[in-house]
């Protein structure tokens, strides 16, 4: 069984992806970056300012899980288009990320959500020029983290969770017709996980490209001692919120808590790829904030409309994608 992983800073923030028991390819991706202020200097007169590349204090920690889908390699392809032309945007244009005035938080969000069309179009792009990967493509998730702020970007349905006072919340939603039925009202929730639509999905990067790319995007206040737990449909389609809760109320430290997770899906089948992201943001110098919620309730965390949400029927599957068994 093969597996990578990245270590983040003392154990504060913890990847890994795992093939999982059943499948042959990892489609899944995952990125942890810091972003950082820089200023190279050629040249200088000034003897306190030598030539070389100076960085200024961390400016934000970014978080990305990418779960691929569309035949053995294009799903594969797929996420790692996805998550290298995100990281080449930011590396290239990081000055969006490095905002303070309120004022401009629709620019900034505005930012956020044209960062996932233009991966949406590169996968088209790509695909245009390969007959084997038509049809490719991806779910993404991604945080961006700048205490006490946290922007979760999102498309698909990978997800990302915050789990504060021993409860977990699932921030994102599910851009299947199964959700879609549910919230409509023409299927019990507790139908959802079982159905059959539960697999397809109306929102993605690439696709077949009929529709518009819908970039969800949540704003979160963050608090001392909070837990982002970013992931794929291989984990939480074993766990219910409340256990994803237990774990990570009895397992502080990031790096054991992605293994445990991960040996958990396995166990209970490892159908599929198995991705996650363990967080636990602090404010600098590890300052302590009060704390003036002890529950998880809807006021921590605000949905930015992007568009009114499509209304599909079981009967209008021309544009969605369905997940192949890689």
């Amino acid at each position: 069984m093969h597996d990578s992983e990245f270590e983040f800073t003392q154990s504060e923030t913890f990847g890994r992806t795992d093939i999982g028991r059943c499948r042959a390819v990892n489609q899944d991706q995952f990125l942890i970056a810091e972003l950082s202020k820089s200023m190279l200097v050629s040249a200088s007169s000034l003897e306190e300012i030598p030539a070389g590349r100076f960085y200024g204090k961390i400016q934000g920690q970014v978080l990305i899980v990418a779960d691929g889908m569309g035949g053995h390699a294009a799903g594969e392809q797929a996420s790692s288009v996805a998550a290298q032309h995100l990281i080449s945007r930011l590396i290239n244009s990081v000055h969006w990320f490095f905002h303070s005035d309120e004022d401009n938080e629709e620019d900034f969000v505005n930012s956020l959500r044209q960062l996932l069309r233009d991966a949406h179009a590169r996968i088209l792009s790509e695909a245009r020029h390969d007959a084997n990967k038509a049809g490719m493509g991806t779910t993404l998730t991604m945080a961006y983290i700048n205490w006490p702020t946290m922007y979760v970007v999102h498309a698909g349905d990978s997800r990302c969770y915050l789990v504060r006072q021993g409860m977990a919340k699932q921030l994102t939603t599910d851009h299947t017709l199964a959700r879609q039925m549910v919230e409509a009202g023409g299927m019990k929730p507790e139908d959802e996980a079982s159905s059959r639509w539960s697999n397809v999905l109306w929102n993605v990067l690439g696709g077949h490209g009929e529709r518009e790319l819908l970039a969800e995007v949540h704003r979160v206040d963050l608090q001392t001692d909070d837990s982002v737990i970013l992931c794929s449909d291989g984990l939480y389609r074993y766990l219910e919120n409340e256990q994803l809760a237990q774990f990570a109320s009895a397992q502080n430290d990031a790096s054991l808590l992605c293994q445990q997770l991960i040996d958990f899906a396995n166990q209970a089948g490892g159908e599929d790829n198995i991705t996650v992201i363990v967080a636990h943001p602090k404010p600098a110098h590890h300052r302590q904030l009060t704390d003036s919620s002890l529950t998880i309730n809807n006021a921590y965390t605000d949905t930015i409309p992007d568009r009114p949400t499509d209304e599909l029927t079981t009967d209008d599957l021309s544009d969605v994608v369905k997940r192949s068994d890689a």
